[in-house]
C-alpha cells in the first residue's frame, strides 16, 4: 500500500513539474528498494516541497488556495534537539509575521518531536476566562508548570515533547508575537472591551500527508479571513461569546430579535475587526475578497485542467454568504494526496 502511494505521488510530481520520464522510473526503484529495505522511505526536499504546496492545493476547507504556489516550505528534519527546535519555532514565528506584511510558512520537523498546541499562538482558556477551545491545553500547561492568572488574551507557552523526555513548555518571545487590539473609528466605545487577536494563525495540529508518508510535527500558515476573528472566535457561542457586549458597546437595542441588533452588531465589528489589522500594517482579507480569489483559483486550476474539490461549509463565508459565488454552488469533498488532515484531539493532559 505505501508503495502505491509513493509512486502515485511520483508519478504526479514528475508529470507536473515536466521532468524527464526516465527520472521518475529511476526514482520510484530507488523508492521501492528502500522500501523493500527498511519499510519506509525518505522524501527528498524538493518532494517535500512539492507535496507541501500540493497538500495546501487539496484542502478542501481552504479559501485561500489562490496563493499555494507561494507556501515557503523550511524542511527542518534534521532537528533532533530542544534549542534548535526552539530557535526554529520561534524563527517561523518572526519570520512569517515579517513586521505585519505575513507569508505563507510550514516548518516540517522529523516525528520524534510532538507539539501539543492547537495553533503555535493561541489564547489560554479558563473556566472564567479566555478561550474555552484551549482550556484543555490550558490545564495540560499548568499540569506540567505554567502559571498564570486567568485574562482573556494569556498567550499560551508552546507545549512539546522529545524522545526519551517529559512533556515540557517553553514561553513564547513575546517580542515577536504581534497582536491586533480591535477598534472602530465610528464606535470608539468598542475600545473600552479591551479585544485583540493575534495576527497570524499557525496550525499546528494537523498531519501533512505526502506519498502515504505522514508529517505529524509541521507547523503552517496562511493570513486571517477577518470573519473567522469576528464572526467565529469572539462571537461563537462555545468560544468568547462577546457579540452582545460589542453591541451594546455600539449602542445597539437588544432588547428584541427584530431590532436586528446581532445582524448589525456582526457586520460592523467585523468591519472593525478588518480595519484594525489594516491599520497596524497587518496582512488580512476580507470574505468578499477571499471569495473573489477563490473564483479565480477554480479558473486557474481549470485552464491546468485540474479538478477543484471543497467543502461547502467551509466555503462559504460566515457573513453574509449569498452575496459570493461559492454559497450557490456545490462542491466534490471528496480528499486527495497530498493534503492536510485533521487528527483526533491529542492536547489532552496524558497524566490524567
Amino acid at each position: 500500500m505505501l508503495f502505491e502511494k509513493a509512486e502515485s505521488f511520483i508519478n504526479h510530481m514528475h508529470q507536473e513539474l515536466e521532468f524527464d520520464p526516465s527520472a521518475a522510473h529511476e526514482r520510484i526503484k530507488e523508492i521501492k528498494d528502500e522500501i523493500r529495505e527498511n519499510g519506509t522511505y525518505t522524501h527528498t526536499t524538493e518532494e517535500l516541497i512539492f507535496g507541501a504546496k500540493t497538500a495546501w492545493r487539496h484542502s478542501n476547507r481552504c479559501i485561500g488556495r489562490l496563493f499555494w504556489n507561494n507556501l515557503e516550505v523550511r524542511d527542518l528534519r534534521h532537528i533532533d534537539d530542544e534549542a534548535s527546535f526552539i530557535q526554529s519555532i520561534e524563527k517561523h514565528i518572526d519570520d512569517t509575521t515579517n513586521n505585519g506584511k505575513i507569508k505563507p510558512m510550514i516548518s516540517i520537523f522529523s516525528n520524534d518531536i510532538k507539539i501539543y498546541n492547537e495553533q503555535l499562538i493561541r489564547y489560554a482558556g479558563y473556566s472564567e476566562a479566555g478561550d474555552p477551545q484551549s482550556v484543555e491545553t490550558t490545564n495540560l500547561a499548568r499540569h506540567i508548570g505554567w502559571q498564570s492568572s486567568p485574562d482573556d488574551f494569556n498567550i499560551l507557552p508552546l507545549i512539546y515533547k522529545f524522545p526519551h523526555s517529559p512533556v515540557t513548555y517553553h514561553e513564547l518571545n513575546k517580542n515577536i508575537i504581534k497582536e491586533v487590539p480591535i477598534r472602530h473609528d465610528d464606535y470608539p466605545c468598542l475600545e473600552s472591551l479591551n479585544l485583540k487577536w493575534y495576527a497570524v494563525p499557525i496550525i499546528s495540529n494537523m498531519d501533512l500527508e505526502i506519498g502515504g508518508l505522514y508529517y505529524h510535527t509541521s507547523p503552517f500558515n496562511g493570513w486571517y479571513m477577518e470573519t473567522e476573528i469576528g464572526v467565529r472566535n469572539f462571537t461563537d457561542e462555545y468560544r468568547y461569546n462577546k457579540l452582545r457586549e460589542i453591541a451594546e458597546s455600539f449602542n445597539l437595542d437588544t432588547s428584541s430579535t427584530t431590532t436586528y441588533w446581532r445582524d448589525r452588531a456582526l457586520v460592523e465589528f467585523n468591519y472593525a475587526v478588518y480595519h484594525s489589522f489594516k491599520n497596524e500594517g497587518v496582512s488580512i482579507v476580507d470574505h468578499i475578497t477571499a471569495s473573489k480569489q477563490f473564483k479565480q483559483f477554480e479558473r486557474q486550476e481549470l485552464r491546468e485542467d485540474r479538478k477543484v474539490t471543497g467543502k461547502w461549509s467551509w466555503l462559504a463565508p460566515p457573513l453574509s454568504p449569498s452575496l459570493v459565488h461559492n454559497y450557490h454552488q456545490g462542491y466534490d469533498n471528496t480528499m486527495r494526496s497530498p493534503n492536510f488532515l485533521y487528527r483526533k484531539n491529542e492536547n489532552k493532559c496524558p497524566f490524567h
